[in-house]
Parts: C-alpha cells; sequence; structure tokens
C-alpha cells in the first residue's frame, strides 16, 4: 500500500475518478467520518449567518455539502453510493439520482479543489453552486476565482490542513476590498495550524483551538499507525489514546476578524 509524503497511505487515487463510487467504497473500509462530526459545527456558523456563501476548501466530491443541504449522515452516503442500486447506474443514472435528492436552501455552496474530476461532479450532482479547480499553493486566483472568493463569507475544511498552507489560505482571506471570512478548520494532529494561525494574524483575525479531539478515520494498517505517532512525538505532541487504539484524529480552530463579535 502506497504512503504519501506526510506518512499517511496515498488515496489519491480516489479523488480522480469521473464519480464518487470509488471514494465512498475505499473510505467506509476505513471508517471515514470526519465530516459528520463536523456537520453540527458547520451548520451553527452557516446557521447564524443570513444566506452565506460557504467555501469549502478541498472539498471533494462536495460532501460536506451534501451533508448539509441534503440532511445526510455518512452512513447515508455510503449506502446511496456502494448500495446494488447505484451499482447498476452509469455516471448519468447516478447523477439524476442525485439531483433528486432534497435540498436545504440555507446556504450557497462554492467548493475548491486541486482535482477537477471530484469538482465536476459535485457541481453537476448539486451539491455545491460554483466550482474553483485551482491549486492555490502554486497559483494565484484568476480574475473569476478572485471575485467568487471575494463574495465568501465563512471557509470550512475537514483534513486538507497540511497537504494546503498558509498560503492557500492567505490568498483566500486577503482580498482586495478588505472584507474577512470567518473560518472553521479540522487540522489533523500531526499537522500544525500555528503557520496558518500566524499568516491569519496578520490580516487581521483571531485564532481558538476547541479542546478535545474529533476522529477522522481508522489507520489503514499498522506501519500507517506507526508513522503518523512517530510525526506527532517528532513534532511535540503526545499520541493521544485514541491513536494509540487507531484512529487518526484532527482538532477545531476557528479564526475570525477581529472586528466579529463573539465566538462560534
Amino acid at each position: 500500500m502506497p504512503f504519501d509524503s506526510t506518512g499517511k497511505v496515498s488515496l489519491d487515487h480516489v479523488y480522480t475518478e469521473p464519480d464518487p463510487r470509488p471514494y465512498f467504497a475505499t473510505l467506509r473500509e476505513l471508517d471515514y467520518q470526519l465530516p459528520q462530526l463536523a456537520k453540527p459545527y458547520f451548520a451553527k456558523l452557516i446557521e447564524e449567518r443570513p444566506q452565506p456563501t460557504v467555501l469549502d476548501v478541498g472539498c471533494s466530491y462536495g460532501v460536506n455539502a451534501a451533508l448539509y443541504r441534503c440532511d445526510a449522515t455518512m452512513d447515508e452516503l455510503y449506502d446511496h453510493y456502494t448500495g446494488e442500486e447505484a451499482g447498476r447506474l452509469d455516471r448519468t443514472g447516478l447523477l439524476d439520482r442525485d439531483r433528486a435528492l432534497g435540498r436545504s436552501r440555507g446556504a450557497r455552496f462554492i467548493g475548491l479543489d486541486s482535482s477537477a474530476p471530484a469538482l465536476e461532479y459535485a457541481h453537476a450532482a448539486g451539491f455545491i453552486d460554483d466550482a474553483i479547480p485551482a491549486d492555490l499553493e502554486r497559483d494565484a486566483p484568476t480574475e473569476h476565482q478572485a471575485a467568487l472568493l471575494a463574495g465568501v463569507d465563512l471557509v470550512v475544511s475537514t483534513g486538507c490542513i497540511g497537504y494546503i498552507t498558509e498560503r492557500t489560505i492567505a490568498r483566500i482571506a486577503d482580498m482586495p476590498d478588505g472584507r474577512r471570512p470567518a473560518m472553521a478548520h479540522f487540522v489533523l494532529r500531526m499537522f500544525s495550524y500555528e503557520p496558518i494561525a500566524e499568516s491569519l494574524a496578520a490580516l487581521g483575525y483571531r485564532t481558538t483551538g476547541v479542546a478535545g479531539m474529533v476522529k477522522q478515520r481508522r489507520f489503514a494498517d499498522p506501519r500507517e499507525q506507526e508513522q503518523i505517532l512517530d510525526a506527532l512525538r517528532a513534532n511535540g505532541v503526545e499520541p493521544h489514546e485514541l491513536e494509540t487504539e487507531g484512529w487518526l484524529c484532527a482538532q477545531l480552530y476557528f479564526s475570525e476578524p477581529v472586528e466579529t463579535r463573539g465566538q462560534p
């Protein structure tokens, strides 16, 4: 099983398929549940704002948007994409079935991801309203992309921090008109949020970490677990019992413009 440069098992292949069935089949085996656990936090932030525009960074197939807009759970999405009916459908049929799902109108979603196939599916299915296929680690946003980013009220992510850095987050936050979106990022414990918090502080943000940890998924095998525990210790972080018991874990960070009053 291949590993990426962070020591995690590489799952890159499931993000580049024309539809999300391989994604859900693979991640179900690993008991991936972070988007489900993040949903109540994101829902609260969304519902505190009138008709907000939400940017999901690293949105892949629009999972966070689908959970919120369709009032779904991860287990329901796993069944939806790995059941017998899904297996009989071609991509067009799968999209037709997804478009027929109920929708909440409480927020507008924009997806940002470097995987064009995943974004194309999320947009075609109606989970996201606009797509930004871009690598902002490498490239500045285009004029059109910058215009979309300028209208964002809330930025969320579930696990992409570490693969993206303060470079991407600063490009999202530093809009020419000075408008600053609130942010909520679930960050795997093997990665530090401090460089992003420092970069955002220079733009007028205050960052607060939420105590406690949230399960992301199970380790794929003992080697992955050993590598991640070693990475934690190398960063001066003592592994938690959830991690020694077999779980990749994340912590939630809120970053908000200083002029915004009240902690979500």
